[in-house]
């Protein structure tokens, strides 16, 4: 980690953080008489942290493969905030699965709570995720896609964490296509710390899994897509051997 790099980090951080309320409140006269403008708000944050990335810290973040236009089910792994960013601003009519802390959250809770983005209390995912269903199908959200972390919180690059059943019960239910996506983002922008690594963060979204598969068949597809994809991302950001796999 060079001196030049960390006085980067620092600077890079402390302007994201300060362009969370100003673009907050210049898009929030919209945002409070329009979802279209509360996504507008986020889309516009989301591109700016993106934008600066990749000239102040040396960060570019890149997509690969197809994401979803229609009605579909995300199935994300999540390692930092950045792979938050990333997949919002490539999906057009995301609907976040997030815990419900971050509805209080200033700017932030305002505007995910505008869009409809669905809360969770760990403890009770499950009803909070069926009930999130009933609604969907009673039509009372409107069609998009809805990303699920199915670990259920961040996981260091490299580690193994268990799936957990939320996401099997949305792809049952919805009966839509589920799309797998894999990160790196962690090696760049990690959980902890002011640290941002130089290079290119890349979140993939993987080929759809149709529906219909028995839910331990999902969950073991799920799995084994996410994490082969994620493995190979570390490899190629070069320091896989930080995280023990060389």
């Amino acid at each position: 980690m060079n001196i030049l790099q960390w006085i980067r980090s620092i600077l890079f951080s402390a302007q994201a953080t300060v362009a969370l309320p100003i673009i907050g409140l210049a898009y929030a006269p919209w945002a409070m008489v329009s979802k279209r403008g509360a996504y507008a708000g986020c889309r516009a944050y989301a591109r700016w942290v993106i934008w600066t990335a990749g000239w102040m810290i040396n960060l570019r973040c890149e997509v690969r493969g197809t994401p979803p236009t229609e009605g579909a089910l995300v199935a994300a792994k999540h390692q930092s905030f950045l792979d938050i960013l990333m997949i919002y601003n490539a999906l057009p009519a995301s609907k976040f699965i997030m815990k419900s802390q971050l509805k209080y959250a200033p700017f932030l809770g305002q505007y995910v709570t505008k869009m409809e983005f669905i809360f969770v209390d760990r403890g009770k995912r499950g009803a909070a995720i069926t009930k999130m269903v009933a609604e969907v199908e009673a039509g009372r959200r409107e069609a998009g896609q809805l990303v699920i972390y199915p670990q259920g919180t961040r996981s260091a690059p490299g580690t193994k964490m268990p799936y957990k059943v939320g996401a099997a019960i949305l792809y049952e239910q919805l009966k839509q296509p589920c799309y797998p996506v894999a990160t790196n983002a962690g090696v760049f922008w990690p959980r902890r710390g002011l640290y941002r690594r130089p290079g290119v963060a890349v979140v993939d979204f993987l080929p759809p899994i149709a529906p219909g598969l028995a839910r331990d068949e999902f969950v073991a597809e799920l799995e084994k897509r996410i994490e082969t994809t994620s493995d190979a991302l570390l490899k190629e950001t070069g320091v896989a051997h930080l995280y023990g796999k060389d």
